[in-house]
């Protein structure tokens, strides 16, 4: 008998959480039943690119076929990620959606992850993050699905719990801040507790065995009471643990040593280590081998549903200017190492319908003071001046 519920703080459809999707649904079996509810961003234009996208990272990261909406109650595995919580309430509340959750987790089958957005109507109310910090909204709480109540928990979670996007403005607990954090957990009723899952972090509740294990790059930070306690990745906790902690009753449970895990880096930590690295690189072949390896994150982060701080926007920003610095740099001795490679590159963009990612290999060797022109005998390179 497999029941888990997974809830994830950020990093739903990102190379952070691979290892996490696969461990959740060995116990499946084959070809098990996976749907994806796109509820909580069906209001956007783009919609269907949001699911495309998440298909194929399912499909080849995970090794799991998913299909786009569906009837709950027969799935095996559901996965609900990024959007607005309040406007997926709207809808799953007023449908069969909110009690088949609800029946999912009551009834200890099947795996359910719900990832940032969703997460966040996980609990006994949820933050409506659009409203508050988008719109400019006067903080309150909206209900939630409380999927978990039904394990005794009496709680609210908050995705993206250590969110620094602000930069000088505090952005943590998805977006709220300690100041409408703190006037906001005052209302809640009593006995009810925060739990506060940071980015690219996932609680995974075995719901059988009534354990909780927290993994991925951050920490599960339990609110309530006036109290906090903190439980690192690679902790365990009983859900009677996790009662007593929601209740203020409690300290975490000491963290048993293990595995060390190699700590997969974000893409905006990726972009970063490349900047240092081609800042000192050792000559054109090394600055070219760094873009490379860029363009190879870039595209391992495509599938990426909803982009934290340093997202592909960013990283295309500073594949553009290596580009751009090479090509400034060079002559045309320099310029016949580097060029080649790079028309390389934008060729294989191009068979592989990367069209924008492509023409942006062109851009930057354009501002370089590279000519890129478009023959019948294939592409043809002149410096410009």
């Amino acid at each position: 008998m497999t029941g888990t519920l997974v809830l994830m703080g950020s990093g739903e459809t990102s190379p952070t959480m691979v290892e996490v999707h696969r461990g959740v649904i060995s116990a499946l079996g084959p070809q098990p039943r996976a749907i994806l509810l796109d509820t909580p961003y069906a209001f956007q234009e783009n919609a269907r690119d949001i699911s495309a996208r998440a298909q194929q990272y399912f499909a080849r990261s995970v090794g799991l076929e998913v299909e786009v909406g569906g009837v709950i109650a027969t799935a095996d595995w559901v996965f609900s990620g990024p959007g607005s919580p309040t406007y997926a309430l709207d809808r799953w509340l007023g449908g069969s959606d909110a009690g088949d959750l609800r029946a999912r987790v009551r009834a200890r089958q099947g795996v359910t992850v719900l990832a940032s957005a969703a997460a966040c109507t996980a609990g006994a109310a949820t933050v409506p993050v659009y409203e508050i910090y988008k719109v400019g909204a006067e903080p309150y709480w909206r209900e939630g699905l409380d999927l978990l109540r039904p394990l005794g928990l009496e709680a609210v979670v908050i995705p993206h719990y250590d969110n620094a996007e602000g930069g000088t403005h505090d952005t943590r607990f998805c977006y709220l801040g300690e100041r409408r954090l703190s006037r906001m957990e005052r209302e809640l009723p009593a006995g009810t507790g925060i739990l506060g899952v940071d980015e690219h972090t996932a609680v995974v509740i075995d719901l059988v065995a009534e354990q909780a294990r927290v993994v991925g790059r951050g920490v599960l930070t339990v609110r309530a009471g006036g109290t906090l306690a903190v439980l690192p990745a690679g902790a365990t906790a009983s859900l009677g643990e996790l009662r007593g902690l929601l209740r203020g009753e409690a300290t975490a449970p000491e963290v048993k040593p293990v595995e060390a895990v190699a700590r997969e880096l974000t893409l905006e930590e990726t972009v970063r280590a490349c900047e240092e690295s081609f800042a000192t690189a050792d000559g054109p072949s090394a600055a070219t081998k760094i873009i490379l390896d860029l363009e190879g994150e870039i595209a391992r982060w495509a599938a990426d549903m909803e982009e934290d701080a340093g997202g592909s926007e960013e990283a295309r920003d500073a594949l553009r200017r290596m580009i751009a610095t090479l090509g400034a740099d060079s002559g045309r001795s320099m310029a016949a190492q580097i060029v080649p490679p790079l028309l390389a590159l934008r060729e294989r963009l191009r068979q592989e319908r990367a069209f924008a990612l492509a023409d942006a290999v062109r851009q930057a060797l354009g501002e370089g003071g590279v000519l890129v022109e478009d023959t019948a005998d294939g592409p043809r390179w002149s410096l410009l001046g």
